[in-house]
């Protein structure tokens, strides 16, 4: 729920955000507030979460602090628990809320307004629903003085976010949905707490360290769980898939492992003391950090044959952590010297050039991560030691620019990771005195009010798929070929036959031919329109029970062609439409989507 301001005589804005140390950005789009920005004494304003622990004084009163604040003297009460006669000791640290849980109603106020003035909001559509199912309301009346929890509303995001919670009694791995604020356990007693989950490029699997040290990787689209390895410590493994997500890429012991999950077969560089093993976007060279005969941390790359290895960096100072390379593999990002002190480096790797992110105040930034489009960065930086620490989440470009802070997290520190456009950040709050972060919260980088997906679980790390996938499906039946299959719900109809969607489509036919099956897909592949390329690859599969092939376009593939690729069945029983027999279905699909859509396919005989 949302937390309410009243304003008083000569309150501003900016004055109203400082005391809680947030951004006036925050604040102002909180309650879509317009230039100049005025305010009016008695007016509810909604104030995103902040820094709110103070330490207390020598002579320090609830009374003096309910005043320095603006808050009712019954909130701190509340707040902490305290009781008459509300003695207060020099040392304290005292949770100072920014007001009450409710809003009160206005003369002139509806559902609508509300929902719309305090983001409320789905797809960029306002969600008054949501507002009276909260409260119970009957219908959309209502009164002024009447008292209205507001709630945080799915973002309606495409997307999933996987993350690591005991909310099923194990740490195991769950995806949230934005467009629907569903939650689903996708592994059952696999996970630990220090699991992460590392998305394939397409979005259909998740690698992840889970219980003993193994390495599994799941497929969302058919449930199955892969055992790949284990490792002696799983905690802080990094793994890294290549740009087709058919391997990935990690580091065990003296080996740099690139591991085949079609064929099963690993195959091994042998690179002492390497780390942070990542694939350059061209998929035929391989980034880590080791040391060099100096013992000085540098970056390295290399083919993926092992072979033509190359020194990157000239490093002569502390060591290289957390080294991250950009999604377009023009720049490198790292940490450094260690914990205690983690400072924030850039390198453009055509220049050479380093820049430094001026980061937090107390030198502490951690959890960097690349925007998808390469040219921004977000990370965690710990502040305000004073009163606890809390973790400000920050933005900044990839030379060190425009580095600001977004919101606040009352964690020491929270992971953070960004959507598939590059517009919005997810991260980490709602820590108790172990760290234990419970809550999961995303703001728009243009809109920058934080909005609270998860509360009162568990939850130990978090990433954004890289493709704008939902769980959310809708069943699409053909009965003149004979069908039926699972499609996202987000895709709208172009034909009888053709639906489409931002990230994908799909459209389906028959085939009449005698010919094999070989035949058939081989014929489908060497199209003289090249629709899939100039050297297509065709694999075997089984649907239903009946023998089928995947397309799969190769590099050259036209641009308009939306990744297409295709899936061809042989029917059960041949089906007739009009005067023609048919013994193959064609299902055409972008190449995100194909597995996932296939995996659903049924006939209808």
């Amino acid at each position: 729920m949302q937390t309410f301001y009243v304003v008083r005589p000569g309150d501003t804005v900016y004055q109203i955000a400082r005391r809680w140390e947030l951004p006036v950005e925050s604040v102002i789009d909180a309650n879509n507030l317009s230039p100049p920005y005025t305010i009016y004494v008695g007016q509810q304003l909604s104030i995103p979460p902040g820094v709110d622990v103070i330490r207390v004084r020598p002579g320090d009163t609830v009374f003096r602090i309910a005043q320095s604040f603006g808050v009712p003297m019954s909130v701190i009460f509340e707040a902490n628990q305290l009781v008459p006669p509300y003695i207060l000791q020099a040392g304290q640290l005292l949770k100072v809320p920014p007001g009450v849980p409710y809003y009160v109603v206005q003369p002139g106020d509806t559902l609508y307004q509300i929902a719309t003035r305090f983001n409320v909001v789905t797809s960029g559509s306002s969600n008054p629903e949501l507002i009276r199912e909260v409260n119970q309301l009957p219908s959309n009346t209502i009164f002024p003085g009447n008292k209205l929890i507001i709630p945080y509303a799915p973002s309606g995001d495409l997307g999933l976010i996987a993350y690591t919670s005991n909310r099923g009694g194990s740490y195991d791995i769950w995806v949230y949905d934005p467009s629907t604020g569903g939650n689903s356990q996708i592994t059952t007693g696999l996970g630990e707490s220090i699991s992460i989950p590392f998305w394939s490029p397409d979005s259909s699997r998740i690698a992840f360290v889970g219980n003993d040290g193994i390495l599994y990787i799941v497929s969302l689209a058919e449930g199955e769980t892969a055992r790949i390895d284990q490792f002696e410590d799983g905690l802080g493994v990094y793994i890294s898939w290549s740009p087709d997500g058919l391997k990935i890429a990690y580091k065990k012991q003296d080996d740099i492992i690139l591991y085949d999950i079609m064929t099963h077969q690993a195959q091994r560089i042998n690179e002492p003391g390497a780390t942070d093993v990542q694939w350059f976007p061209s998929g035929t060279e391989l980034l880590f950090q080791a040391h060099d005969e100096s013992g000085a941390s540098q970056l390295f790359n290399i083919r993926t044959d092992g072979t033509s290895i190359r020194q990157i960096t000239q490093n002569t100072g502390g060591a290289f952590n957390t080294v991250r390379l950009s999604p377009d593999g023009s720049y490198v990002l790292y940490t450094t010297p260690g914990v205690s002190i983690s400072i924030i480096f850039t390198i453009e790797l055509a220049t050479g050039n380093v820049s430094e992110v001026r980061g937090g105040p107390l030198a502490k930034n951690y959890f960097p991560v690349w925007s998808p489009d390469s040219l921004t960065i977000a990370y965690s930086a710990t502040a305000f030691e004073d009163v606890g620490y809390f973790s400000l989440v920050r933005t900044t470009g990839r030379q060190g620019d425009n580095d600001r802070t977004r919101a606040i997290s009352d964690c020491f520190s929270t992971p953070v990771t960004w959507s598939t456009d590059s517009r919005k950040i997810a991260y980490l709050s709602g820590c108790d005195q172990q760290g234990k972060a419970s809550e999961m919260w995303l703001f728009d980088v243009l809109h920058s009010v934080p909005i609270q997906l998860i509360e009162g679980v568990s939850i130990t790390s978090l990433q954004w798929s890289p493709t704008p996938i939902s769980l959310k499906r809708t069943t699409y039946t053909n009965h003149t070929y004979h069908v039926q299959f699972q499609y996202p719900a987000h895709w709208r109809q172009v034909t009888d036959e053709r639906y489409e969607g931002p990230d994908g489509f799909f459209q389906i036919s028959a085939i009449s031919s005698e010919e094999t099956l070989h035949t058939v897909c081989q014929n489908e592949a060497q199209h003289p329109l090249l629709p899939y390329g100039s050297e297509p690859r065709i694999t075997k599969t089984q649907i239903q029970n009946q023998e089928a092939c995947f397309i799969f376009p190769s590099e050259d593939q036209p641009q308009e062609m939306r990744s297409q690729s295709a899936l061809i069945v042989r029917y059960p029983m041949p089906i007739q439409i009009g005067d023609t027999t048919y013994q193959y279905f064609i299902l055409w699909a972008d190449q995100d989507h194909l597995d996932e859509i296939s995996a659903t396919l049924t006939f209808l005989l």
